[in-house]
């Protein structure tokens, strides 16, 4: 469950960045690197609190880094390619 809700703040937060991106003129092939920096930034902190704090390894927390990572933001690649 906790993934889940993890993946829909990505997304939420690819709404916010791309929202932006567009209120400003800006075309989200050129806010796609910011969001996936950010997205970077926010499942780093998400594999380090799982490792240090919930308990589990680094091994354990690799393929869920991925998919947190991967999944929003495949789906952000895809709109800012479609939209260019």
């Amino acid at each position: 469950m906790h993934t889940l809700l993890v993946i829909l703040g990505g997304l939420a937060l690819m709404a916010v960045v791309y929202g932006i991106a567009l209120w400003r003129g800006v075309s989200l092939h050129r806010a796609f690197p910011v969001y996936a920096g950010l997205l970077a930034m926010a499942s780093a902190i998400n594999l380090w609190v799982g490792v240090t704090q919930a308990g589990y390894s680094v091994a354990e927390e690799l393929p869920i880094f991925a998919v947190i990572f991967g999944v929003p933001c495949l789906l952000a690649w895809f709109l800012a390619r479609r939209s260019a």
